[in-house]
């Protein structure tokens, strides 16, 4: 009987099978196989095992561009989580216009990529930019983007925040909103300070939501590749790389597609080791609450 339900239920299911394997399984298990080959144009793939590996993990490029994107995501993603736990509070606290400054602050969601990078180099510009004559009228240092690597980071870390903020935001300001009013009533009325109905009762309830806004940022930051490559292209001499312009540049600069495959399974790799260990920390925050 259970089979027969199964087989009428085939044809229907098949398409969605199909769509995932031709777009997610196969596509993964070929890269796979080319990151265990030696392979360029014109050149016969050669099985060299887990050399593409070693060499992708041993390549000074590589170390310093895992080093960007570490400093990268934890720049960005923790000062966008405070900025946006910061928001959420407010806009829930009862902000004057809040329909109209909610329009404001996911408007930089639906900008394009490659038109906030066009804005920001504008705004930046050493020369002419508004922001780079305001700093230097307040006597502040200006970001010298174009030639300075620690400037050009800090920079794609400031862009990056502006862009997704929105995303980390509007999750916290949902959660936010989901907290029933009776907690913190009874919190007020058992003496409790604004600041311990904060520590007490909001950050345990956000904290689900704080767990996977980090996630899916971790994840995100740690692939970012638009803002490098539309704001430095990895320069000067390749200082200001990340992982994904280091695959984009081996696989697309080098011809080198094993290193690139290689690369590849190592970024995958890296962010499911880091879905994992958040999974079980969100699974143990909602066990706690639950109890």
């Amino acid at each position: 009987m259970r089979l027969n339900k199964i087989t009428e239920a085939l044809p229907f299911l098949a398409p969605v099978q199909i769509l995932i394997l031709s777009v997610i399984v196969i596509p993964s298990l070929y890269v796979v196989w080319l990151s265990l080959n030696a392979s360029s144009f014109g050149q016969s793939a050669t099985f060299v095992g887990l050399d593409n590996y070693i060499r992708v993990l041993t390549d000074p490029a590589f170390l310093l561009a895992l080093g960007n994107t570490v400093l990268i995501v934890i720049f960005a993603v923790h000062l966008e989580l405070a900025l946006g736990l910061g928001m959420a509070l407010l806009f829930a606290s009862g902000l004057p216009f809040r329909r109209v400054l909610l329009v404001a602050v996911l408007a930089p969601y639906a900008v394009s990529e490659v038109i906030a990078v066009a804005m920001w180099r504008f705004l930046f510009d050493p020369d002419v930019g508004p922001v780079t004559a305001m700093l230097t009228w307040l006597g502040l240092p200006m970001l010298d983007w174009s030639f300075e690597p620690s400037h050009a980071l800090i920079m794609i870390g400031l862009l990056t925040i502006w862009l997704h903020l929105p995303f980390t935001f509007i999750i916290l300001y949902a959660a936010r909103l989901a907290i029933p009013k009776d907690l913190y009533e009874a919190a007020r009325i058992d003496g409790a300070t604004a600041f311990d109905a904060f520590r007490r009762v909001t950050i345990p309830l956000l904290g689900p939501a704080i767990v996977v806004a980090l996630l899916f940022r971790y994840i995100f930051a740690f692939r970012i590749f638009s803002e490098v490559w539309l704001m430095t292209q990895g320069g000067p001499a390749r200082s200001t790389e990340v992982v994904a312009v280091y695959l984009y540049q081996e696989a697309f600069s080098f011809n080198a597609f094993g290193t690139a495959a290689a690369t590849a399974w190592i970024m995958v790799l890296a962010s499911l080791l880091l879905a994992t260990g958040y999974v079980f920390l969100l699974r143990k925050q909602v066990a706690g609450n639950a109890h």
